[in-house]
């Protein structure tokens, strides 16, 4: 038996087939082979086209079946992970009406801080448990108000996992917890926010059907099924966004748990059974995948947009073609402190944890007869486990207090110079595990299908790679105090 899982990120789609029985990936794949693009038509703005989304989808999983690893007939779910915040708009015949606006544009953000006044911080923390910020709900604000015949198009507004799920079955369906990361989700009453609503003065027809995250979200399409060779009766049983997801993929699902990822952007990601808020809304709080009114679990989300971005960007500009394990291994020859080059990483629009100032990637105190292209791809890790230090001492404000973090190792924590940053930039201890989101959404799929009947179920096989504690936290911690300092120094 088979678990079919679709990770929509930013940059790929990538599908994974999970053996329900071992809990293990027997095949991948993923579309396209680059980058996608992100389109960017004034400073700060990013939009990236859902039907380019679904195309991909629909490729990254003929590319999967025609691996041979794998019978279609065998899979009996199917689980979507998609980016956080973004905006899909939809008419009545479930055409798109505009690009998507993804999760790292600025473009609402005076409106997001508008709505804050208007609606009361008082309220605003209580209910929403954030700002309306730059998400989802100021986002289609910002339609509203600068594309006036498109709003009136309108029939249903997604996130990007609803959009897919709709485009695999016809239906159109959404969840609390994608509700709860576009702030339109009240926490206190358990239903769509009437405050959010009446302040953007948006009709309650707009929002699809809520129901359970782990539930049928639609049979897949009769002419679908046909050309995947799935069997016609499989269903979506899970979506989430991508950080939910990725705590979900590594078990992390109780208070005192914490996951961390460090692709495009950068998370950490800790779960509560309170109601928390942050009073800027410097990290950020939204309903957990296994949240019930009963059994509350929130999980608080630190984001950092400009992390494994910058390292991307890097590559691109000065990498000499080569690969980021060449990068690494050129970086893992400099020192500790890079010989004193730092380096910023904040260049992907505004960023939440400094609460929405757009302050730009920076490189600093370059040496022009020390410094070479291997340090400047030691600094850039080191900058952004610095930032992940930055956001992390805001969670312990809070009274968060995270004493090991699980992360997958993927993206930046395939290297060891990364690690050893950023244990010891945050003096916390990392394990790593075999995990990816769109293996994560499989067996979310499973827990939705009843394939797992207790989440315990999901994880018979889940065992740490290996454990990495800091080993120089004083050195670390002298060096981010210096990068402190050079961040302060751009957001006066």
């Amino acid at each position: 038996m088979l678990l079919l899982g679709i990770d929509i990120g930013t940059s790929f789609i990538k599908v994974a087939a999970v053996d329900a029985a071992t809990q293990q990936i027997v095949a991948t794949a993923q579309c396209p082979d680059s980058e996608n693009p992100i389109t960017s038509l004034q400073s700060g703005w990013a939009e990236q086209s859902p039907e380019m989304w679904w195309e991909q989808t629909l490729q990254a999983i003929e590319k999967l079946i025609a691996t041979k690893n794998i019978d279609a007939k065998d899979i009996r779910a199917i689980g979507i992970s998609y980016q956080m915040h973004g905006l899909v708009l939809v008419d009545k015949d479930q055409k798109v009406l505009r690009d998507s606006i993804i999760w790292c544009d600025s473009r609402a953000v005076e409106i997001g801080e508008q709505a804050f006044k208007e609606i009361g911080e008082e309220s605003c923390s209580s209910c929403l448990l954030n700002s309306p910020g730059n998400f989802t709900a100021s986002k289609l604000a910002w339609v509203k108000k600068n594309e006036p015949e498109i709003f009136s198009k309108i029939d249903k507004i997604m996130l990007p996992g609803d959009f897919i799920a709709m485009k695999l079955t016809g239906e159109i369906t959404t969840t609390s917890s994608a509700l709860s990361e576009g702030i339109l989700w009240d926490f206190k009453k358990d239903q769509i926010s009437e405050e959010v609503m009446e302040n953007f003065g948006f009709e309650n027809t707009l929002i699809p059907k809520v129901q359970n995250l782990f539930s049928s979200h639609g049979k897949i399409l009769p002419e679908l099924a046909q050309r995947l060779g799935l069997n016609e009766n499989v269903q979506v049983t899970y979506k989430a966004g991508d950080q939910p997801n990725n705590a979900l993929s590594l078990n992390v699902l109780q208070p005192g748990e914490v996951a961390a990822n460090a692709g495009t952007s950068g998370v950490i990601y800790a779960v509560t059974d309170q109601l928390f808020a942050d009073k800027f809304s410097r990290v950020n709080s939204f309903v957990h995948v296994n949240h019930t009114t009963d059994e509350k679990r929130i999980g608080v989300l630190l984001c950092i947009n400009g992390a494994a971005i910058m390292n991307s960007w890097v590559k691109k500009v000065c990498g000499d073609n080569l690969s980021y394990k060449e990068m690494d291994a050129m970086a893992a020859e400099v020192p500790a402190g890079s010989d004193g080059l730092f380096i910023l990483p904040f260049g992907n629009g505004s960023e939440r944890m400094l609460q929405n100032k757009i302050v730009g990637a920076h490189i600093s105190d370059i040496d022009l007869n020390k410094h070479t292209k291997a340090h400047i791809y030691r600094a850039v890790q080191e900058g952004i486990a610095f930032a992940f230090r930055y956001g992390l001492d805001i969670m312990r404000e809070n009274d968060l207090h995270p004493t090991i973090i699980r992360a997958g190792k993927a993206n930046l924590f395939l290297s060891d110079v990364f690690i050893e940053s950023f244990v010891n930039a945050t003096g916390v201890a990392v394990e790593l595990y075999e995990n990816d989101g769109s293996a994560g959404a499989a067996l979310g799929a499973g827990v939705g299908a009843g394939i797992y009947k207790f989440y315990s179920d999901a994880y018979t096989q889940f065992k740490p790679l290996g454990k990495f504690g800091p080993t120089n936290v004083e050195l670390y911690d002298g060096l981010y105090q210096q990068w402190k300092k050079l961040l302060e120094l751009h957001l006066k």
